[in-house]
């Protein structure tokens, strides 16, 4: 289990002008992620080291962005302002999830700018909009040879911290396990004020700013 990625949704000016002002602090130039039509949602993605990446995701004027839990929770953090609308987990397999969480994972798919179809399965976005602490879990197809952080690889930003609002016993329960740092390549700071669970800021290491919290 690792951090694949996390997600912000666009702000009123759409997800190109946020893209734009996230990249002016990180020092990253986002490439065209695609639509994805089974959630009426599209994104920028920024690769970033270890694997990881940002996304900038925005909903569409289709029916799937009110019909599917995804272009739901991106529909209505955007409408709320814009922002971290949450963050994803990869996992080898995603049986053990399922049982737990008793549903089945849906199918994703888009194609990028590099013309490479990208599919997946995920599961969870129903957890993450009713707690928004939670992440939600993908498992990429093996037909997609390609991560969404190796195409225009970057190795000079990584994300080195999460702050979150929420409490770290229910993610441990969410993610099923007992380990004191469930994702180890990253740290979580729970130190966030009491309030609304979810994202606060993600901290990011770049070699042109130092840190940066977004």
């Amino acid at each position: 289990m690792k951090l694949d990625h996390v997600s912000f949704a666009s702000e009123p000016d759409g997800y190109r002008a946020t893209a734009e002002r996230i990249s002016d602090q990180l020092g990253v130039v986002p490439y065209d992620g695609g639509v994805h039509p089974r959630f009426g949602t599209r994104n920028l993605i920024f690769p970033l080291a270890g694997g990881h990446y940002l996304e900038v995701v925005e909903a569409l004027e289709h029916p799937a962005a009110l019909s599917t839990p995804f272009g739901q929770a991106v529909r209505t953090r955007s409408e709320l302002g814009g922002g971290w609308m949450g963050w994803c987990v990869s996992v080898d397999d995603l049986s053990e999830v399922e049982t737990r969480l008793e549903r089945k994972a849906v199918d994703g798919n888009r194609t990028p700018e590099s013309g490479e179809e990208l599919k997946w399965l995920q599961i969870g976005v129903k957890g993450l909009i009713a707690d928004p602490q939670l992440p939600f879990f993908i498992k990429w197809s093996a037909d997609s040879s390609q991560h969404p952080s190796s195409y225009k690889t970057n190795e000079d930003v990584s994300i080195d911290t999460l702050q979150i609002a929420g409490d770290r016993d229910r993610l441990r329960d969410w993610l099923g396990t007992d380990d004191a740092k469930p994702i180890p390549e990253i740290h979580i700071d729970w130190s966030a004020p009491h309030g609304a669970p979810g994202i606060m800021s993600v901290t990011f290491e770049t070699e042109k700013n130092g840190l940066v919290t977004i």
